[in-house]
């Protein structure tokens, strides 16, 4: 009989699963890891294995072994879920993503590895989250912030924003476009996992896109891929760089300056989805794995139905009953 496998192996695997089978970022794979020992380590402490004094972060799991890791049972996880709360303050949130990364390792060693004849925590719940409707500007703000953007780099923020606001891009697809990505009037979107996606171009973004590539053709370029290029060192532009310009330029629109680049990408699917456009389509255009991510936006038909209810001439015609006279 061999050695019993250690956590750490299984760790390892799972890891490489994710990113190589299920396409998943190095940064995913890492919260998973760090999510996963903070999970292991807690076990160790409520288990006694370790003196009650030691720090957390100094508690070692690389000796646990398959069996342990198998013998785990929903209370567990229940403590666990208990610790998070009031030993750490976290909220519903971040304790979800937790839990979510515990079902995905006993999933992987269930259905995948097939190193455990049946999964503990197949009943396991996540915590229940508030619902909270996303930020977004309406349409006369969207326009407003469009014909604010001038300066020096006005015909590449200009296109920025438009793609923001037409396209309802995340800031790391907009960043990580290059100019082979647009082909006629489609661009190629590389999502989250790497997943690629196809979206048409409106005739906004496809006037937006020819201006700054006829600017961007005269400038040089460190990186000649990159679609978007930092003024200054001529490279692919950063994160930051997008976060301070949508800034700039909402201020410049006298609008708050704290909606980020992601509130823009929530008013382009919130301006879609009241301009007709159907849900499922609308997961589509966002990248969105699940239907119910999408369904957030859903609040806007919610208004369109009161707001159609109230239109409806009936609505302010109250009959009162007649008694009957022969009762």
């Amino acid at each position: 009989m061999g050695e019993p496998i250690q956590l750490v192996k299984l760790l390892r695997d799972f890891l490489t699963y994710h990113e190589t089978i299920q396409g998943h970022s190095p940064k995913t794979a890492d919260e998973y890891y760090l999510d996963l020992r903070t999970f292991f380590r807690y076990l160790k402490l409520a288990s006694g294995q370790v003196p009650d004094d030691t720090p957390f972060d100094k508690i070692e799991i690389d000796n646990i072994t398959l069996d342990q890791v198998g013998a785990v049972t929903l209370t567990d996880v229940y403590g666990f879920i208990n610790f998070l709360s009031r030993e750490r303050g976290l909220g519903a949130a971040a304790r979800a993503r937790k839990i979510s990364a515990i079902r995905s390792f006993y999933k992987y060693l269930t259905v995948k590895a097939k190193l455990l004849p049946e999964n503990p925590v197949q009943e396991l719940d996540y915590p229940r989250l508030k619902k909270s409707l996303p930020r977004y500007l309406n349409l006369e703000q969207s326009i407003q912030l469009l014909e604010s953007v001038q300066g020096v780099n006005q015909e590449r923020d200009l296109c920025i924003m438009t793609l923001f606001l037409n396209c309802g891009l995340r800031i790391s697809e907009l960043i990580g476009l290059n100019v082979q990505d647009i082909q006629g009037n489609q661009l190629r979107v590389l999502g989250k996992g790497n997943k690629e996606r196809v979206l048409f171009l409106n005739d906004a973004c496809i006037a937006a896109l020819d201006d700054w590539l006829a600017v961007r053709s005269g400038r040089g370029c460190a990186d000649p891929n990159a679609l978007f290029i930092s003024s200054q060192s001529r490279k692919r532009i950063s994160k930051s760089a997008v976060e301070k310009l949508v800034k700039k330029h909402l201020l410049a629109a006298g609008l708050d300056g704290k909606i980020s680049p992601h509130k823009l990408r929530h008013t382009a699917a919130t301006l879609m989805l009241q301009n007709g456009v159907d849900v499922r389509t609308l997961q589509e255009v966002l990248g969105h794995d699940n239907l119910n991510t999408t369904q957030i936006y859903t609040h806007v038909e919610s208004a369109n139905l009161r707001a159609a209810a109230q239109a409806n001439p009936l609505g302010h015609v109250n009959v009162k009953k007649q008694k009957n006279p022969n009762k």
